[in-house]
């Protein structure tokens, strides 16, 4: 694996670890602010669909683009942001703002990340790298879920929303080594 490869998959898994450390935990902090089982499935319903509809649009213009790395940035930086928006939920309205923001970061994270991932990999070990890829993901996440659990238990939501910000602004910093894509 190249050294752009490792770098580009720290700042990844950074940022996957983050988004884990929530994961099983969402609906436990959607009841803690005062939302129910249709506020959970609802708030998660517009993150997938303004996740889903953003792909569509951000795929185009990644296209389009010379480089992938700006959009990859940006997603960080929004992802961090959105993290620690969850510190401001104190009701339903205030996390579908969060979801809102949250779905527009995976909407442009997907294609940027996988486009680069693409042009990078190494053409010789295809499969094994896309399985390297996803076996990191599923690893991380499955990491994250015990570790925020933990956290969350023993230190509360604010704690595991400031850990999982600071994680994707490591990712952002990181993010800021790999090279352009080759265009």
């Amino acid at each position: 694996m190249s050294g752009a490869m490792r770098i580009f998959m720290t700042a990844e898994t950074m940022v996957f670890f983050a988004g884990g450390l929530l994961g099983p935990l969402y609906a436990v902090f959607v009841e803690d602010i005062g939302g129910d089982v249709l506020t959970v499935g609802a708030s998660w319903s517009l993150f997938m669909l303004l996740s889903g509809i953003g792909l569509l649009i951000s795929g185009r213009l990644v296209d389009r683009m010379r480089s992938e790395k700006p959009v990859i940035m940006a997603a960080h930086l929004l992802h961090a942001l959105g993290f620690l928006g969850y510190l401001l939920v104190s009701s339903p309205v205030h996390l579908f703002a969060v979801q809102v923001l949250l779905g527009i970061a995976t909407a442009i994270s997907y294609p940027s990340r996988e486009s680069w991932f693409t042009r990078f990999i190494d053409n010789d070990k295809i499969a094994f790298q896309w399985a390297t890829w996803e076996a990191t993901y599923s690893i991380t996440v499955a990491a994250a879920s015990i570790i925020g659990a933990l956290v969350v238990s023993v230190l509360g939501f604010s704690a595991l929303f400031v850990s999982m910000s600071a994680l994707a602004f490591a990712g952002l910093i990181v993010s800021a080594f790999i090279p352009e894509g080759r265009r």
